[in-house]
């Protein structure tokens, strides 16, 4: 099978497009025909250097989390999904190839009716991060003003259109070229950071969610509604010490989750929610760019440059 490997840390020009090995399905595994995959932004960082995908090389060979694709054979035990079916996931390792088997348990559900391969791969995980931060720890509910700063990026475009189908009313932070895009899903107000900085505003927020871990708690912290949630993606010692205080004392509190961590049945039922989510027209697929498997390289350097409207996707076909 076609795939993208690399043996070493390095630039975007130590991935290889190549051969690899077509793996078999085991025992309660499914063997997907990976027709779409993403460039999330953590794939760049684990390509560079050493950290979460090994030390002195690369533990796993094959990156890519994000996928969408076709069951194309069950392994010894398997009933969950049947050949034939198109399903979308996310999974740590292994999107960057033709084929790739996970178990029948893993985060998997069939696609929403009528998306592409493309705009399915490119929803699971923007959404799995973005819901358990609103649903499960700011308790997002209608009437709520939430904001959300990144609202262009991939967890952002998707915290946005959640929090609007949850009946809150949303600000969106995004750069002046994104401003736009933020409105068509849903924000009723729009804030452009490189001409306004919404902590002078005056404005307060019953959820303030930094889906780029790039605010202090310190710059927010007034701008929280008398019972109102902070909630990051990338903690920091201030995050966690005042969450531990507020959770003590009550009113505003900070939270931190790592999403990813959950349990790989819990992320697919809220895969399955997204999918009804999406059929009702409440949901959309954001892609700022498409790259075929053999542009891998150009899709990493365009990601980590930082400034990618939702995803970036790599068609495998």
């Amino acid at each position: 099978m076609r795939a993208v490997t690399y043996a070493r840390f390095g630039p975007p020009e130590v991935l290889q497009v190549g051969q690899a090995p077509k793996p078999a399905p085991k025992t309660r595994e499914v063997l997907i025909r990976v027709h779409a995959a993403t460039v999330c932004k953590e794939d760049p960082d684990m390509r560079a250097a050493p950290g979460f995908n090994g030390l002195l090389k690369p533990r796993h060979p094959i990156l890519g989390q994000e996928f969408a694709g076709e069951v194309e054979a069950l392994g010894p035990g398997a009933s969950r999904f049947k050949p034939g079916d198109r399903v979308f996931g996310i999974d740590a390792f292994g999107a960057y190839a033709e084929y790739k088997c996970l178990s029948e348990e893993a985060t998997l559900a069939l696609m929403p009716a009528g998306l592409s391969f493309a705009e399915a791969a490119s929803v699971p995980n923007g959404a799995l991060t973005a819901l358990p931060f609103l649903r499960d720890h700011g308790h997002v509910r209608r009437g709520q003003s939430v904001l959300v700063h990144g609202a262009s990026g991939s967890v952002g475009t998707a915290a946005v259109q959640l929090a609007c189908a949850y009946g809150a009313e949303v600000t969106g932070v995004c750069s002046t070229p994104n401003l736009e895009l933020v409105r068509s899903l849903g924000a009723s107000r729009v804030v452009d950071y490189t001409r306004e900085d919404f902590t002078r505003l005056g404005h307060t927020y019953d959820i303030i969610f930094d889906a780029v871990g790039k605010l202090s708690l310190s710059q927010c912290w007034d701008r929280l509604a008398k019972d109102g949630v902070y909630l990051t993606v990338i903690p920091g010692p201030g995050v966690l010490l005042r969450g531990l205080w507020a959770s003590l004392a009550g009113g505003r509190q900070a939270r931190f989750a790592a999403t990813g961590l959950r349990p790989a049945r819990q992320k697919a039922e809220d895969l399955g929610f997204v999918r009804e989510l999406i059929e009702a027209g409440q949901f959309r697929a954001v892609i700022d760019r498409c790259y075929p498997l053999a542009q891998v390289a150009e899709a990493h350097r365009y990601v980590q440059a930082g400034h990618k409207k939702g995803n970036v996707v790599m068609t495998i076909d």
